[in-house]
């Protein structure tokens, strides 16, 4: 576990504490904007860290099931 480990987790939070208040489903949103703006790597280990026991917020324990990997990440033409 390293601090860019934490940090990753708490940025998802602090994702979590702004679509927890907005309509519609706050964890599918919250991977939403990892998948869109975070690097395969940030994602992948976002993933790793939760899977190790990381304490996290409902909503980012469930964002996690809808975050692809690199290995899911659609090819670009």
């Amino acid at each position: 576990m390293t601090n860019s480990d934490d940090k990753l987790i708490r940025m998802a939070g602090q994702m979590a504490d702004f679509f927890r208040s907005q309509p519609g489903a706050p964890a599918e949103a919250v991977a939403g904007h990892i998948n869109a703006f975070w690097t395969p790597r940030m994602r992948q280990d976002f993933v790793r860290h939760l899977a190790e026991g990381a304490e996290a917020d409902p909503i980012v324990r469930d964002a996690a099931r809808f975050v692809r990997l690199p290995e899911q990440t659609p090819a670009r033409a």
